[in-house]
């Protein structure tokens, strides 16, 4: 019981110690979200073929509710198939708040977003060269229901679409907090019983299979997924960069959620999901071997 409420103490400590940059990052997220996303959801519609190039600038800027806006637009045959894939994998959801207040160095952050804007737009670009062409002359273009889209939102609990901006950004933030917390005290825990051998079975510094592990790990439409995979990587160096980023770049947020909801070919659904899940594993081998 003592090493149960010590963990405990020391997961609260650490959550306190990381609230107040949080609750800055998720303000600062809210407000880009608020005033920039109606203009980045145009830009979309306008750039054409350089849509996977937009889409992996746009996708980096930490706010939800973006890749579930381009699965709509992908859905209506505005965005194609490879600027859809380009944002999912530029898409960082949980990733860069908790860098920021882990204190992560500027150089680990900078190489991180730098690796997921080169394979997402790469992959973007190849996808739409080779594999498809506009969605638009497969099906008539129609406009997303964005009621549909805020409601999946809400229902997975992202706070983007409330008004306030404050009490958004404190909402978000403590649902995370919430997440990191039940995280660190899983880990630690499981640490102070010995369970260290358990995770290296389960997630195996073998290149490849580890991969592949956290790329299932990342196709969880949670930002639980995403928090998870950085504790992993932050706590012990349990997952390498390059198991980390092949997680990172197939977890989208809510956007499969969306594809799902209102791309009604559940077949194609599947195959993006496949397509996003060899471009995030195949990406993560090779930052891994890079960075």
């Amino acid at each position: 019981m003592s090493i149960i409420i010590e963990v405990l103490l020391e997961a609260a400590i650490d959550c306190l110690k990381m609230l107040p940059i949080l609750y800055i990052a998720y303000l600062l997220m809210e407000f880009i979200e608020h005033k920039a996303s109606d203009s980045m959801h145009r830009a979309i519609q306008k750039v054409g073929h350089a849509g996977p190039l937009i889409g992996a600038a746009l996708g980096l800027i930490p706010q939800c509710g973006f890749s579930g806006a381009i699965a709509g637009l992908y859905a209506g045959g505005v965005a194609t198939l490879g600027t859809l894939i380009s944002v999912f994998m530029a898409t960082s959801d949980e990733m860069l708040p908790l860098l920021i207040s882990n204190g992560a160095g500027i150089g680990l952050i900078v190489k991180l977003l730098a690796g997921k804007f080169v394979c997402g737009l790469a992959a973007g670009f190849l996808i739409d060269c080779f594999l498809t062409h506009r969605s638009a002359r497969t099906h008539k273009p129609k406009t997303a229901d964005a009621h549909e889209i805020h409601e999946l939102c809400e229902r997975e609990g992202c706070s983007c679409h409330r008004h306030n901006l404050f009490f958004s950004a404190a909402i978000h933030c403590f649902q995370v907090l919430l997440i990191i917390f039940l995280v660190s005290f899983g880990l630690s825990l499981l640490f102070e019983l010995g369970g260290s051998e358990l995770l290296s079975r389960l997630l195996p510094d073998i290149p490849v299979v580890s991969e592949l592990v956290t790329g299932l790990i990342g196709l969880i439409p949670s930002c639980s997924a995403s928090v998870l995979l950085t504790e992993l990587y932050l706590t012990e160096g349990i997952i390498g960069l390059g198991p980390l980023m092949s997680g990172l770049f197939v977890n989208a947020g809510t956007g499969l959620l969306v594809l799902f909801r209102l791309h009604h070919n559940k077949k194609k659904n599947f195959q993006i999901v496949l397509l996003l899940y060899a471009c995030g594993v195949l990406s993560g081998l090779l930052l891994g071997l890079i960075l």
